[in-house]
């Protein structure tokens, strides 16, 4: 039988991994389960066939990210809810909003919740942390979440992450440790250094050491018998990276610290943030606004009045990203009346701090969420 379609024959009938028990699937890189043709021609010659994730795990001493939907996650969570644990919530300090799962402290019952602000690195020096973490859970408590503590740390630089695994340890009582976050916040970084600091660089993680579930959650021995558990990433389709191609994505994930712009508008005034968004300044007096982006973005200043002109004719080409004027999409406008000093924040793109008494309006693609917030700085 040719070989391409016994493999074929193989997936149909069902194909399972012996470390996490995920189905077998060649298809979408970004699900579970996924393994190229190659992996799974080996894998059924030698017997042992590990999904693509699971194969990383074990010889390279790496996790990386998967992503469930929201029914399986709050499952997950009602899971967690029924356990002894010290929650650790990942979110993502430059796109805090895209980061709230919420009614995750119902979920979770009595369990305490400690709040991880990643990615700290990218934040103007500016920023004082003690306001960070103070602004940080005024913006979890209004979501109604209680944490018993905050921590600021950046996964991809090391930052802090010696003295978060001291505040865990003394959260965690002797208690199992549940790493829960939506995706792109940085949470499989985050394991991965606790990973290395915890077994050390030269000690390969084995499968059996670390087993998997049919959820694939990754259990990370801890030095009493319990477990640090990695769990899949909750996907909220109000973030603008799911909109976007890989090429166009790196306009809009920072990767260095942020450099903030600060413009001086009248009123009848727009910036276009590449193609994806765009902010209206609609009434009020000459002001200061500042813009917090990717230092990449192209940031074009125009007259409103001929902003709608601007878009058509430019979008893709001159404005970009999306790279193309074949991967533009129409923008969506919100209007807002400002009563104090506020961002207005464009999920997973950035935020604009705009004066109290001003009218603006912000623009993004269809679905993606558009608000105003307390100011960060």
């Amino acid at each position: 039988m040719d070989q391409e379609k016994q493999i074929k024959d193989y997936l149909e009938e069902g194909l399972y991994c012996i470390g996490c028990g995920s189905l077998i699937q060649d298809q979408n890189p970004d699900e579970i389960g996924y393994t190229p043709k190659s992996a799974i021609e080996k894998g059924l010659e030698s017997g042992e066939l590990y999904c693509q994730r699971c194969f990383r795990l074990r010889h390279y001493n790496e996790i990386q990210p998967v992503s469930i939907s929201d029914d399986e996650f709050l499952e997950l969570l009602s899971e967690i809810g029924q356990t002894d644990c010290l929650v650790l919530y990942v979110v993502d300090i430059f796109d805090v909003n895209g980061s709230i799962i919420h009614g995750i402290q119902r979920f979770v019952g009595d369990n305490q919740i400690m709040i991880v602000g990643n990615k700290v690195d990218l934040l103007p020096s500016s920023f004082k942390r003690p306001k960070v973490k103070d602004w940080l859970r005024q913006m979890v408590n209004r979501a109604g979440i209680k944490p018993v503590d905050i921590e600021l740390v950046s996964a991809k630089t090391n930052q802090s992450i010696d003295n978060l695994l001291e505040v865990v340890n003394k959260y965690r009582n002797g208690r199992d440790v549940y790493v829960v976050g939506v995706t792109n916040v940085g949470k499989s970084t985050l394991i991965n250094q606790i990973i290395h600091q915890t077994s050390g660089q030269d000690q390969v993680i084995t499968t059996s050491k670390f087993p998997g579930t049919t959820l694939d959650m990754i259990k990370i021995p801890l030095d009493d018998g319990h477990d640090l558990i990695d769990t899949p990433g909750i996907i909220h389709n109000t973030q603008m990276a799911h909109y976007l191609s890989a090429k166009d994505l790196k306009y809009v994930s920072p990767q260095k610290q942020i450099k903030p712009k600060s413009y001086q508008l009248n009123e009848g005034q727009t910036l276009f943030l590449g193609a994806l968004g765009r902010f209206d300044y609609v009434k009020g007096p000459k002001a200061g606004f500042t813009v917090y982006v990717d230092n990449n973005l192209m940031i074009h200043r125009t007259k409103s009045e001929n902003a709608d002109d601007f878009f058509e004719k430019h979008a893709g080409e001159l404005l970009n990203p999306p790279i193309g004027k074949e991967n533009v999409v129409d923008l969506q406008r919100h209007e807002f009346k400002i009563n104090d000093t506020s961002d207005l924040v464009i999920e997973g793109l950035g935020w604009t701090t705009v004066p109290k008494g001003s009218i603006v309006t912000g623009w993004a693609p269809k679905g993606v969420s558009v608000l105003i917030r307390k100011a960060m700085f």
